[in-house]
């Protein structure tokens, strides 16, 4: 799955045409290498996304096409910043 989409599904970015201008703004990371929204997010890839002054560091657990709200937060989970 694409790394925009994935990001859009798993709610981290509400839509995607947001999550792939942080991506061409280099604000997202995956495994510490600048990504772009074509990156295939694979599980077990760590993204960190920056949110302005705050970034957020997570583990991709699962990658899905549809997931429900609730279920949303079941396909990553958060890890310390290194």
């Amino acid at each position: 799955m694409r790394l925009d989409k994935y990001l859009k599904v798993s709610r981290l970015i509400k839509r995607r045409t947001v999550a792939n201008e942080a991506c061409d703004n280099a604000r997202v990371t995956v495994n510490g290498r600048p990504a772009k929204a074509s990156y295939d997010v694979k599980v077990g890839d760590k993204l960190q996304i920056q949110f302005g002054a705050r970034t957020l560091c997570i583990e991709v657990l699962q990658v899905a096409d549809n997931v429900r709200k609730d279920d949303a937060c079941a396909m990553y989970r958060e890890i310390p910043a290194e």
